[in-house]
C-alpha cells in the first residue's frame, strides 16, 4: 500500500533531488557522496558499520540473556515466541522507525526532537532524560558485578564450586542451598534478610561500581568519537562468546531436553491477557523505545540515511540474538538439570533402591527407568524419597540475576576448564552491559549538549559529572540490601514512565504532528516513502498496544501489591515478602519525578506562548471583538504549495508570496516564537537564524520596544 504519487513523481516512491532539498534538507545535505553530514560542526558516525554497531549494543542487552529465555520458558516457549514476533512487527518495528527518522529528521537529541514537533509536548524529552538516569543508576551496579564475578574467575578451582568450611565444618547456609547459591547471597552481596534491614555498604562492590562507572566515562568522554571504537568489541564480542557456548553446549548430555522443554509450544496460554502484557513489555525494553538514546544515536546520521532499513535490521537482530541466547541458556539449564538428576537418581539407587532394580551400575540407570520404577514401588518406600524430576530441576534459578549469577554459574562448574568459561562468560556480560550503558548515556548527554548551549561547550565536564553523580547515588545499590533496589528500580522505576513516554511520542507524531507530514517529511529525506501502512498503526495499533499496557500495569500495581525475593539466611532459602509503606512512597517519588517534566513543559509552553502574543506591537494588532489577535488566513492554494509546519531545516524564502504579503516580516517574527499562536503558514520563518533581513526585522523590533519602554517612564 503506497501513498498516491506525488506530481512529477513516476511511481510515487522517490522524488527528485530538488525536491527533496526544497522541503526537509538544508542547501547542501543530500547533495554529494552517501553519508555527508548537513552540520559539519557536529559530530557524525565515522561509518554505517559504527551506527549499526551502536544501535546493536544499545539494544541487545543483559535481557536478551537472562529475562527473554525465562519469559519464553514460563509462558508456553514456542507459543510465547511466536507472540512476541508478532507484536515485535506490529509494535516494536514501526515505534522503533518513528525514533529513528525523528532522530535524524532534526538532527538532535529528544529534547530538541519533541520540542520542535510540539512545545505542548517538550517534556517528553526531558522525562527520558531522567528515566535514563534512573536506568544508569541500577543498570551500571549489575556491571559491577559481572566485574567482580570476572575477577574471581581467574581461581582454580572456582571459589562457587564447593562449599566453604568453618571449624572443619561445612557452613550450614551453604550446605543447605547450593555453593552458587551460597557465593552470590553471601560472598558477592552479603545480602540482609528484607530490604528493611539496609546493612553496611560492600566495599568491594563499591570498588567495582567505581571501576564500571571510570570505564562508562572513559568510553564517553568524547562523544560518540571515543564510544564508536569501543563498540567494535562490545558488541561484536558477546556473539562470539554465545556461538562458542552453543558449540559447546550442544555436545552436552541434556542439552537437547533443555531445547525441547524451552520451545514446546503451549498455545493455550494465548488466552491469558498477563501473557500479552510481558511480550508487550518485552518487545519494548528489548528495542530500548522511550530512552531517547534510539534518536540520541540516529541524530548523528546524514539525512540522506535509509533509516526504515536500519529499522528493520537492528529488530531483526534483536530478535535472533534472543533466540540464539534461549538456545545457550536451555542448552546449558538442561545439561545442568540432566546432571542434577542423575545425580539424585545414582544416590537413591545406591542407597535404597539397588535391590529393587537388580542393576551392578548405578548411572546405567536412565531417567525414564527410574521414573517408571518410583511410579510403582515409591509409595512402598515411605521416607523421603521423591522422583527424580529433570523438569522440576529446568524450573529452578531461571530468573533475572538467579540465571546468570547462579544457574548458569553452575552449570559451568561441571565443565573441564571450567575458570575459562567462566572468565568468558562474564566478560560477555560485561560488554553487553557497557555497550548497553554507552546508549543509556548518550540518551541523557546528546539532548542535554544539543539543546543548552553552555552545556554543549564543556561536554566533558558534563561527562565526567553525570558519572560521578551515577557513582555517588549508585552507592545505594552497593549497600547489603541493595540487590532489593535493584529489583525495585528495574520492576517499577523505568516501566511505567517509559511507557507514557511512549504514549506521548506515538501522539505527538501521530495525532499533533500528524502522520501524513511525517511521512513525507521521511520521504523527502530518504527519497522513498514509506508504506502507509505505518501511519495506521501509529495512529491505532501502536497507540492503542500502549494504552492497554499502561492500563494493565497501572491495574496491577493497584490491584496486586508489589513484592521482591528475598534471601532468608537461616533458612538458607528465597522467600516473597511485601514491600514496605516507605518503600512504596520511595517508588512513587521517582516515578512522579521522572513524569513532572510533562505537565511543567505543557504549562511552559502555554505561559510562553501567552506572553509572546502581547509582545506584538499594538499598530501591528488585528484585535478582534473578544480582544484575541486575528491573524491572517492562507488560501488552500498557499497551504498545499507549502505543507506548512514542517519540523525539519528550510531555507530562506520558503514563504509563499501570498504569505509574505498578507503580514510584515517584524510581525511574523514575533508570531512565530510559539506554534500555538500562529498560523502554522508562518512559523517556518524563524527556523533559519542566518537569514539576514529576519535578523534586521528582530532588531528593529527590539528598538521599538525600548522606545515604548522610555516613554512609558517618562
Amino acid at each position: 500500500m503506497e501513498k498516491a504519487p506525488l506530481p512529477g513523481d513516476e511511481e510515487g516512491r522517490r522524488m527528485s533531488e530538488g525536491q527533496a532539498e526544497a522541503r526537509l534538507l538544508e542547501p547542501d545535505e543530500g547533495r554529494g557522496q552517501e553519508g555527508g553530514s548537513a552540520d559539519p560542526t557536529r559530530p557524525a558516525w565515522g561509518s554505517k558499520l559504527q551506527y549499526v554497531l551502536a544501535q546493536v549494543g544499545f539494544s541487545v542487552g543483559l535481557g536478551n540473556v537472562w529475562r527473554f529465555p525465562y519469559l519464553c520458558h514460563q509462558n508456553g516457549g514456542g507459543a510465547f515466541l511466536l507472540l512476541y514476533v508478532l507484536l515485535l512487527g506490529f509494535i516494536g518495528v514501526p515505534l522503533f522507525f518513528l525514533e529513528l527518522a525523528a532522530g535524524q529528521c532534526v538532527r538532535q537529541g529528544s529534547i530538541g526532537v519533541w520540542g520542535r514537533i510540539s512545545p505542548r509536548l517538550g517534556g517528553v524529552g526531558f522525562s527520558s532524560c531522567v528515566v535514563c538516569f534512573f536506568v544508569a543508576l541500577y543498570y551500571n551496579v549489575i556491571v559491577a558485578w559481572s566485574l567482580f564475578y570476572l575477577g574471581s574467575s581467574f581461581q582454580d578451582p572456582l571459589p562457587w564450586e564447593q562449599c566453604p568450611f568453618h571449624n572443619n565444618r561445612t557452613v550450614k547456609e551453604c550446605a543447605r542451598s547450593s555453593p552458587t547459591t551460597y557465593f552470590w547471597f553471601r560472598k558477592a552481596l552479603d545480602i540482609t534478610d528484607s530490604i528493611d534491614d539496609l546493612g553496611h555498604f560492600n566495599a568491594v562492590m563499591s570498588g567495582c561500581l567505581l571501576a564500571a562507572w571510570a570505564i562508562v566515562c572513559l568510553a564517553m568522554i568524547k562523544g560518540i568519537r571515543s564510544s564508536s571504537k569501543v563498540m567494535y568489541f562490545s558488541s561484536v564480542f558477546p556473539y562470539v562468546v554465545l556461538l562458542c557456548f552453543l558449540a559447546r553446549g550442544l555436545l552436552l548430555d541434556g542439552a537437547s531436553e533443555g531445547i525441547v522443554y524451552m520451545f514446546y509450544p503451549r498455545l493455550q496460554i494465548w488466552g491469558e491477557i498477563q501473557v500479552w502484557r510481558q511480550a508487550a513489555t518485552q518487545v519494548f525494553f528489548a528495542l530500548g523505545l522511550g530512552f531517547g538514546s534510539v534518536i540520541a544515536y540516529s541524530s548523528y546520521n546524514p539525512p540522506n540515511n535509509n533509516c526504515h532499513r536500519d529499522a528493520l535490521v537492528v529488530s531483526v537482530i534483536n530478535l535472533l540474538t534472543s533466540i540464539l541466547a534461549s538456545l545457550v541458556v536451555f542448552a546449558m539449564l538442561g545439561f545442568r538439570a540432566k546432571s542434577i538428576t542423575m545425580d539424585c537418581v545414582v544416590r537413591y539407587v545406591c542407597l535404597r533402591l539397588l535391590p529393587w532394580l537388580n542393576v551392578s551400575e548405578p548411572r546405567s540407570v536412565t531417567l525414564p527407568q527410574y521414573s517408571q520404577w518410583f511410579l510403582q514401588y515409591g509409595a512402598q518406600l515411605g521416607g523421603n524419597f521423591t522422583d527424580c524430576n529433570l523438569e522440576e530441576e529446568m524450573n529452578k534459578g531461571v530468573e533475572g540475576t538467579g540465571l546468570a549469577f547462579i544457574a548458569f554459574t553452575e552449570a559451568m562448574t561441571l565443565f573441564p576448564g571450567s575458570p575459562f568459561w567462566s572468565a568468558l562468560f562474564f566478560l560477555m556480560l560485561l560488554n553487553l552491559g557497557l555497550s548497553t550503558m554507552f546508549g543509556t548515556m548518550q540518551g541523557i548527554l546528546t539532548p542535554l549538549t544539543d539543546s543548552f548551549a553552555l552545556l554543549g561547550r564543556r561536554r566533558i565536564l558534563l561527562t565526567v559529572g553525570s558519572c560521578v553523580l551515577g557513582f555517588a547515588l549508585g552507592l545505594l545499590f552497593t549497600q547489603r540490601s541493595g540487590n532489593y533496589f535493584v529489583t525495585m528500580f528495574d520492576d517499577y522505576s523505568a516501566t511505567l514512565p517509559l511507557i507514557v513516554v511512549a504514549v506521548f511520542e506515538t501522539v505527538a507524531v501521530s495525532w499533533v504532528y500528524g502522520a501524513d507530514r511525517f511521512l513525507d517529511d521521511i520521504e523527502r529525506m530518504i527519497r522513498w516513502r514509506p508504506p502507509v501502512l505505518y501511519k495506521y498503526l501509529w495512529r491505532f495499533v501502536c497507540l492503542f498496544a500502549m494504552l492497554a499496557l499502561l492500563g494493565a500495569s497501572v491495574l496491577r500495581m493497584l490491584f496486586k501489591r508489589p513484592t521482591y525475593t528475598a534471601w532468608n539466611q537461616h533458612m538458607a532459602s528465597e522467600t516473597t515478602l511485601e514491600y514496605p509503606g516507605w518503600a512504596l512512597a520511595f517508588l512513587c517519588m521517582f516515578m512522579l519525578v521522572a513524569l513532572l517534566p510533562l505537565p511543567i513543559a505543557y504549562l511552559h509552553a502555554m505561559l510562553r506562548s501567552d506572553a509572546d502574543a502581547h509582545t506584538v506591537p499594538p499598530e501591528q494588532q488585528e484585535l478582534q471583538g473578544d480582544g484575541h489577535l486575528s491573524f491572517p488566513q492562507l488560501s488552500a492554494t498557499d497551504r498545499a504549495d507549502r505543507n506548512p509546519g514542517s519540523m525539519s531545516p528550510v531555507q530562506p524564502g520558503v514563504l509563499s508570496p501570498a504569505a509574505q504579503s498578507v503580514t510584515p516580516a517584524s510581525q511574523r517574527v514575533l508570531l512565530c516564537r510559539s506554534s500555538h499562536t500562529c498560523e502554522p503558514d508562518f512559523c517556518e520563518l524563524c527556523v533559519n537564524t542566518q537569514n539576514s533581513s529576519l535578523k534586521k526585522d528582530r532588531k528593529r523590533t527590539g528598538n521599538f520596544k525600548r522606545t515604548a519602554k522610555r516613554e512609558q517612564k517618562k
